[in-house]
């Protein structure tokens, strides 16, 4: 059975990024029957409804990766209690023009990571009302919200016991997830 493609948003643009630390992470730990990829988001223009008609290359591009994967993972840090806005950004642009989401129907899941306490649990609630909206289907459980998540990769960068376990048993029940659609 050929895996399913996931495309991965991570919605941090820091280069050290733990949100994409994480998301490598889940790239490797992922079952067989996952393939991921992590979809850059870093290039793409502010959302613009005047580019519905006539839309920049980044976007086009953008919204084919997204429409060929079978699911989509996002990784989100917390900036003042909501998504960042290139995570808003990209949520925009796929779902753009009206009528021709991307996004529609697909197996979808959250991930945060914040080295706070809270683990970008408010990120995560705005983004997964953005999705509901967006008619992605997002995983329920486990909710995973990385709190201290500096904390789950050693002075090395390579993830700890504790992280690898806590990043595997989110993959595999996405994995779940995703073969029920």
């Amino acid at each position: 059975m050929q895996p399913k493609n996931i495309a991965v948003i991570v919605g941090s643009l820091r280069r050290e990024s733990i949100n994409r630390k994480v998301a490598q992470s889940l790239v490797e730990l992922a079952p067989d029957t996952l393939a991921l990829e992590i979809v850059d988001i870093s290039q793409l223009p502010l959302y613009n409804q005047d580019y519905d008609e006539d839309s920049p290359q980044q976007y086009v591009q953008f919204r084919q990766k997204i429409a060929a994967a079978d699911g989509v993972l996002f990784a989100t840090p917390e900036h003042n209690r909501s998504m960042p806005a290139a995570m808003k950004n990209a949520v925009d642009i796929g779902s753009r023009p009206y009528s021709k989401s991307v996004w529609d129907g697909k197996p979808g899941a959250i991930i945060s990571a914040s080295p706070s306490l809270q683990g970008a649990y408010g990120a995560t609630q705005h983004l997964r009302a953005s999705l509901a909206g967006l008619n992605i289907y997002c995983m329920a459980n486990p909710e995973t919200y990385l709190s201290q998540a500096d904390k789950l990769y050693d002075p090395a960068g390579a993830v700890t016991e504790t992280g690898r376990a806590l990043l595997k048993r989110f993959i595999d029940a996405y994995a779940e997830w995703v073969a029920r659609f």
